[in-house]
């Protein structure tokens, strides 16, 4: 049984993960779907009630049947590179690849439907009070009024994306910024605008989730750092990441997010307050965690691999592939 294994050519997160997949003995396929028609074909039949997919992928012709788990890590675009790239192109070798796949019964992480739905920023913060999560307030609006009033009731405030990466090629990071006391909130009026109450944090919390385990690090705010230094990205900084505990009542708060959201994967940030409180931020369906690894020998990628190849503790699956084993914490 095969791991497949979508993501751009240069994905270092995903080396890591196929290199432990290589050192066991489990057959991987490693394919970007922009490359779809082209150096990636497929084939799919459905006669006498049954369903028959192929993949050829540099000459290597893999079954779908025969896939064990799908990896949605960070593919391409189908069809982009294609000799006439058309918007018509895309939806049909989307269609086609896709629509192929979700019928092989493989496990995945994460499935397409649900990585789609948790890439949206207001349902993560409505999904994380419901799972009783700590959140920040929160204000997305087009009303200046709005943020004029959200800005009285909570005079220190940071300004984010409500999507994430600016849509340009490469995708740029916008930081969180703190907002200036006397900012004109008129502007928000042109696009949704996403208001958060400052956490006076004293560390950043990096916590992955793979299947049922979760691995949490910690990055201490160094006690000189600038308080307008908010997002741990950018922010200068000599301290590393390090292994720390995960509350109980937070790591059940986790997985109950991760399993309303139909999720095997999870990079959640959280802010740790002067009190220890850990405040939500956000979960990134198909976040980094090389940088992590390196810094606290966390086995993330080992982790991963594992729940790719189907190994350790199984345990019954969500409906898109995510764990419903007991509550476990890995530091």
């Amino acid at each position: 049984m095969t791991v497949l294994v979508l993501t751009s050519d240069h994905d270092v997160t995903a080396d890591l993960v196929v290199a432990r997949l290589n050192g066991t003995g489990v057959p991987v396929v490693r394919l970007d779907p922009a490359d779809l028609p082209g150096p990636v074909a497929l084939s799919g039949e459905y006669v006498h009630g049954a369903f028959r997919g192929h993949l050829s992928v540099g000459g290597r012709l893999v079954s779908m049947g025969g896939l064990r788990s799908v990896w949605v890590r960070r593919p391409g675009v189908p069809g982009v590179r294609a000799a006439e790239p058309s918007d018509w192109l895309t939806e049909e070798a989307s269609q086609a690849f896709y629509g192929m796949l979700r019928g092989t019964g493989a496990r995945w992480m994460n499935h397409p439907d649900a990585a789609t739905r948790a890439r949206h920023k207001p349902w993560q913060l409505h999904l994380a009070q419901r799972s009783r999560l700590p959140v920040p307030a929160t204000l997305i609006t087009t009303f200046p009024q709005a943020a004029r009033d959200f800005a009285q009731r909570f005079p220190d405030l940071v300004v984010k994306p409500v999507s994430g990466s600016h849509p340009q090629e490469p995708p740029r990071v916008v930081p969180t910024s703190r907002v200036a006391p006397d900012v004109d909130f008129a502007a928000v009026a042109f696009g949704p605008t996403l208001l958060q109450r400052r956490v006076d944090k004293r560390a950043d919390i990096r916590l992955t989730a793979v299947g049922d385990r979760i691995l949490a690090a910690r990055k201490a705010v160094a006690p000189d750092a600038h308080p307008d230094d908010i997002d741990v990205r950018f922010a200068p900084s000599d301290e590393s990441w390090r292994p720390v505990d995960v509350p109980a009542r937070l790591a059940e708060a986790v997985h109950r997010y991760l399993r309303e959201a139909e999720l095997a994967y999870g990079a959640f940030d959280f802010a740790e307050d002067l009190d220890g409180v850990w405040w939500f931020l956000e979960c990134n369906q198909s976040g980094q965690f090389g940088f992590v690894e390196m810094d606290t020998g966390q086995p993330i990628a080992q982790t991963v691999a594992d729940w790719l190849a189907g190994t350790g503790r199984e345990a019954q699956s969500y409906p898109h592939g995510g764990s419903q084993d007991s509550l476990h914490t890995a530091t």
